[in-house]
């Protein structure tokens, strides 16, 4: 493939991920507001541009104002550098109920040799243990990149620089769960044990985020998803939604076969039952 064509083939997969990869560039507070560790939070470039850092101390995060039912939700991040090991950097939804739904983009530390992860995972009336892991083909620290979540009622999608990487469609007509509640968009930064003991004398860790605008119905409760955030009016619900189209794809069998390293599917004797509908969405 020439580097004409590759060019092109990459334009129409960002092109193709909905419409937040030509999002408005909007100041961070018209739409989000300090979760915790608000001394290691700093706005930058006139409020295009945020910084979140942990420490010995205290780690930090950001929330959105609203809470949401459906949407194409995206930002660009730059990951810490150093070595992270026991550092988690994150962009995800997640409603503030006993029972909650969240949907994850986290990323797990790196040393010399031991890359990013990309750590995904779904939660449902409370119940998760849905973990993929994939091994970013690219340096996180290096340049910012976009992450987005679609969420509809057919599908969530997982996307990273517009290439789907992860599916997890609605198979409630098979008994499984589907984020329905009402979620919040956060955005943190923690140490984790199970990832990893923290090399403290590299702090602090500093991660930084761009693209504040928030494509997404907004929500009139704090619970299920309401009838007028499913109408096709909103984009991320129309039919092109529902499925992957066949570039997508193809450019998500592409990310799996190279880079999953984790897949609670193929954990046990028996995958549970939304596997092989998730999976099935590439040749």
């Amino acid at each position: 493939m020439d580097s004409l064509v590759l060019c092109l083939f990459v334009i129409l997969l960002v092109a193709s991920a909905g419409d937040t990869s030509a999002a408005e560039d909007v100041p961070w507070s018209q739409n989000y507001v300090i979760l915790y560790g608000q001394e290691h939070i700093q706005l930058l470039n006139q409020e295009k541009e945020c910084q979140i850092s942990i420490d010995q101390i205290s780690g930090s995060g950001f929330r959105s104002l609203k809470t949401f039912n459906s949407g194409f939700f995206g930002i660009r991040m730059k990951l810490p550098n150093k070595d992270t090991t026991g550092i988690i950097t994150t962009f995800y939804l997640r409603s503030h109920t006993e029972n909650h739904d969240e949907l994850d983009f986290e990323f797990l530390g790196t040393n010399e040799t031991q890359p990013y992860l990309l750590h995904t995972n779904v939660f449902t009336n409370g119940k998760g243990d849905r973990e993929e892991r994939i091994a970013l083909w690219f340096d996180p620290t290096e340049d910012f990149h976009d992450y987005q979540l679609l969420w509809n009622q057919h599908q969530v999608v997982w996307f990273v620089d517009g290439t789907p990487i992860r599916v997890f469609k609605n198979n409630a007509n098979i008994g499984v769960g589907y984020p329905v509640q009402a979620m919040q968009i956060e955005a943190t930064i923690w140490s984790g044990s199970w990832a990893g003991e923290p090399n403290w004398s590299q702090a602090p860790f500093q991660a930084h985020y761009q693209r504040f605008e928030i494509d997404g119905c907004s929500a009139q409760n704090n619970t299920i998803a309401s009838s007028e955030c499913n109408s096709p009016t909103f984009s991320w619900n129309g039919e092109k939604y529902w499925n992957l189209d066949s570039q997508q794809q193809r450019a998500y069998g592409n990310v799996r076969q190279k880079y999953l390293v984790y897949d609670y599917c193929s954990v046990g004797s028996k995958p549970p039952p939304e596997c092989q509908n998730n999976q099935l969405n590439y040749p």
